[in-house]
């Protein structure tokens, strides 16, 4: 399904970067380079373009928004990273996550590391720790008053969101992404998807807590624990093609709620280990779905 030109406008407001002129010669001087995509869109919502990051290539499938500069360097796979490119780029700053400690010992020659904590087993609800994260980065950076902004400009998106649904019959929701037609990824508390669900005022229909980077891996069959006949389903692409043809004649999908017509919607994908965009651009996804059918 589309995203609406309404949420795309709502949301290119939260997302935009307005640089002044000066702060491009600051930009020359701090050469960033990360390892992470949540990290890399916020720098981005700074005004701080990183000179490289890992997984460009794949940049426009799981993040979309906002958009990488051309200018960009790609710098290889978070876990096999160009070493020579890296070195090229001559970054002043790293930036890296727990999830990356490996690579400390060969990165740290290189140039300062910035190691940021947002998915951790003893984080707790993420949308706070990446708001945390925003705030130590931006200090780190020198970039106080840009983080300020940002994080005004997503708190004004959510909200509007939240205000989109109220007064409306908004169901409970499931979030899952299929991995074939007899498993699915399914989002819940800590999440970063169920923490944007709280912000705009959605009941997260999956109530069983989840690891700390917000699913968990369930057999389609669980689903069946989720009795509310007006829960809706929303799947994030890709969808594998044969899923969905499979459900549909599947006994067991005939007998759950999601299984009715319009109770099951996909929608473009969202990143699930990501930051404050990131809860953005799902929170505009999922408000659409439910303004639509409410």
């Amino acid at each position: 399904m589309k995203i609406s030109r309404r949420s795309l406008l709502h949301y290119a407001a939260a997302a935009a970067v307005v640089v002044p002129k000066p702060l491009w010669a600051e930009v020359a001087r701090q050469r960033v380079v990360s390892l992470d995509y949540g990290l890399s869109s916020t720098l981005l919502s700074l005004g701080l373009p990183p000179v490289g990051i890992s997984d460009l290539a794949d940049w426009d499938k799981w993040v979309v928004e906002p958009v990488m500069p051309q200018s960009v360097v790609d710098i290889g796979s978070s876990h096999e990273v160009d070493f020579e490119v890296l070195i090229q780029l001559k970054p002043d700053i790293i930036l890296t996550t727990p999830y990356l400690d490996e690579l400390l010992p060969r990165l740290q020659p290189i140039a300062k590391i910035l190691r940021l904590e947002i998915f951790t087993p003893d984080t707790g609800p993420i949308l706070p720790a990446a708001i945390a994260a925003t705030h130590r980065l931006a200090a780190e950076l020198g970039h106080e008053a840009e983080a300020e902004q940002f994080l005004a400009r997503s708190d004004a998106f959510f909200e509007r969101c939240r205000r989109r649904l109220a007064g409306r019959t908004v169901p409970s929701v499931t979030l899952v992404s299929f991995m074939d037609a007899r498993h699915a990824r399914v989002y819940s508390a800590p999440g970063l998807f169920h923490n944007a669900l709280e912000r705009i005022g959605v009941r997260n229909a999956w109530t069983r807590q989840s690891n700390y980077w917000g699913f968990e891996t369930i057999g389609i069959e669980e689903l069946s624990v989720i009795t509310d006949p007006d829960a809706r389903l929303i799947a994030f692409d890709p969808v594998p093609p044969d899923v969905l043809p499979k459900l549909v004649d599947s006994p067991l999908w005939q007998v759950l709620p999601f299984s009715r017509p319009g109770h099951l919607s996909v929608v473009p994908p969202a990143l699930m280990f990501g930051m404050v965009n990131e809860a953005m651009r799902f929170a505009g996804l999922v408000t659409d779905v439910l303004e639509q059918d409410a």
